[in-house]
């Protein structure tokens, strides 16, 4: 037997635990979903077409899981980056206690979910730390998880939550760039703002596209924490995509689970094809 044709065999040996895993675990689910999404009933299947995916689009609850899902995105996502990011620069500074600084943003991350969820309820319940705070400026109190802020209860979780994770991946990127561009640019008299314009920012783009697309990944974690905060059904304005298959899960209605899994399975896989695109065509650019 040929050299290569041995290490193929073995090769395929040491896989076959993780390809076994992938197929039971994934692989089979996914597709009992795909002819779920197409189907109608329980037990005996009839084929319905496109009918699934039309009742979808025609669900008020969709529609505002959709909606409120993608402003959470909007909100999310930008203010992580650029928080971690301008974090990332001030500790690479090396200054006076960067070292606890960075160890305090990491560890939410070590934090039990319970404990953090706990924690947060305290604070931002009726009768909890913030509003105790605002009652002592003779401020009226704010129901926090059932009004228009509770979105921004669960934006600013979110960026306690993960911020210092993006944090780390950007110090990496910072570290993986010269010293000698900065050394020669200082050289010619250019300004700290002028290297981390046409230094720093192009040099760290690639890392900025891969913490984008942890960013998007982690957003559609957050479920967890929104469900462990305010329910299977939260305020208008929290409910999210996880809630409405959540909900449609216990409800039954796998036809209509199945069908917004696929949806978000087609609108992701998009997304990241888009931003390897971009960022492919952004780094022949430079």
């Amino acid at each position: 037997m040929k050299r290569k044709t041995k290490e193929s065999i073995v090769g395929f040996i040491l896989i076959a635990p993780s390809l076994l895993g992938f197929t039971v675990l994934y692989l089979v689910p996914f597709i009992i979903s795909l002819a779920y999404s197409f189907t109608s009933g329980i037990g005996n299947l009839k084929f319905v077409g496109f009918d699934n995916f039309k009742s979808l689009f025609t669900s008020g609850a969709y529609i505002l899981a959709i909606n409120n899902t993608i402003r959470f995105n909007f909100l999310a996502i930008p203010l992580i980056i650029i928080i971690a990011f301008l974090l990332a620069l001030l500790l690479n500074r090396k200054l006076f206690g960067s070292r606890l600084l960075q160890s305090a943003f990491i560890f939410p991350l070590c934090i039990p979910v319970a404990a953090i969820v706990t924690i947060w309820q305290i604070t931002f319940r009726e009768d909890g730390v913030v509003n105790y705070l605002l009652d002592k400026f003779s401020i009226s109190p704010v129901e926090w998880m059932d009004s228009n802020w509770s979105v921004m209860v669960l934006v600013i979780f979110y960026l306690w939550k993960n911020v210092g994770y993006n944090m780390i991946l950007f110090q990496a990127g910072l570290a993986s760039i010269s010293e000698e561009y900065y050394e020669a640019a200082r050289l010619d008299g250019a300004s700290s703002l002028y290297c981390l314009k046409k230094i720093t920012i192009p040099l760290i783009a690639p890392t900025a596209f891969f913490v984008f697309i942890i960013s998007i990944i982690n957003s559609f974690k957050v479920f967890r924490e929104a469900y462990l905060l305010a329910g299977a059904y939260p305020n208008k304005n929290l409910y999210l995509l996880q809630h409405f298959m959540n909900n449609n899960f216990y409800n039954l209605n796998y036809q209509r689970l199945s069908s917004a899994a696929l949806v978000l399975f087609i609108i992701i896989y998009l997304l990241v094809f888009i931003i390897f695109k971009t960022e492919r065509r952004f780094a022949k650019s430079l």
